[in-house]
């Protein structure tokens, strides 16, 4: 699964929040998107997942236009994590899970032992198996995240659109989630406010400011303290980790730039 989208622009309210960006996602990529708050990110993915059509472009998943697919076709191809829930009545666990099924069942279609069976895996892949009979409302934040996760991959959609995954979540499941997405083999899209997660499994990232892309890449080749200065206006220091073999970025306060600067001089000499 593919995706190409074409100078996309959206405008709200007679105002540009993005403008004319161009993005690819290649079969099996993990692609990322970053960039400050209100850079456009999540209006782009918007798009992508229909809550918003564009003022302008195109959108194409393996070459079809996505806003001519059916709902069901589009729900089989693309899943989707969002930053916030949108579950709004008190569900079980297993029964938000188990709505991951909802594309691949016919109206009114009772559930089957293989639908229990992908979903009991999914919540045991995000490690929420204990959690089947919980309420959705008495989770915790980061608790959910996992659950809407693990509904995603009921879903066996074979492209996965994420905005801010990792939110709520502590280390360790960041680190297990990023890990279990990356490990599915399928194609992902994901805005990421995390750069060293960005640069620890993205494959290629797209970074955008001001609603515009400003470069795209590797996060080898993209990922300089010049950039995050220009577009995060934060001093850093950028180098590769000696055990992952990733860039790595130390980020400094105000309090340190004197300090970084007077290294700078002294290099130079």
């Amino acid at each position: 699964m593919k995706l190409l989208a074409k100078d996309i622009t959206v405008s709200l309210t007679n105002k540009q929040i993005i403008h004319d960006i161009c993005l690819e996602v290649k079969a099996g990529e993990f692609v990322g998107l970053i960039g400050p708050n209100g850079s456009g990110k999540s209006t782009l993915l918007k798009c992508i997942y229909r809550v918003l059509k564009p003022t302008a472009g195109w959108i194409g998943l393996d070459g079809d236009d996505i806003y001519q697919l059916s709902n069901r076709v589009s729900a089989r191809r693309m899943a989707v994590v969002r930053q916030e829930s949108s579950v709004e009545f008190d569900f079980s666990v297993q029964e938000i899970v188990m709505m991951g099924r909802s594309p691949h069942k016919k109206m009114f279609q009772v559930d089957t032992t293989e639908d229990m069976t992908i979903s009991e895996d999914a919540l045991g892949r995000v490690g929420m198996s204990e959690y089947g009979k919980r309420s959705f409302f008495s989770l915790s934040g980061g608790e959910k995240q996992r659950v809407l996760i693990a509904r995603a991959l009921a879903q066996q959609a074979e492209f996965l659109v994420l905005d801010e995954p990792t939110n709520h979540l502590d280390v360790r499941y960041q680190l297990q989630v990023m890990d279990l997405v990356r490990q599915l083999g399928i194609t992902v899209l994901s805005a990421l406010h995390d750069l060293n997660i960005a640069a620890m499994y993205c494959d290629r990232l797209y970074v955008l400011k001001d609603g515009q892309l400003v470069t795209s890449g590797s996060p080898d080749d993209i990922l300089t303290a010049d950039l995050i200065r220009e577009v995060f206006g934060v001093e850093t220091d950028v180098s590769l980790h000696p055990i992952t073999g990733k860039k790595h970025v130390y980020f400094f306060s105000e309090a340190y730039k004197g300090e970084l600067k007077r290294q700078e001089v002294s290099e130079a000499r």
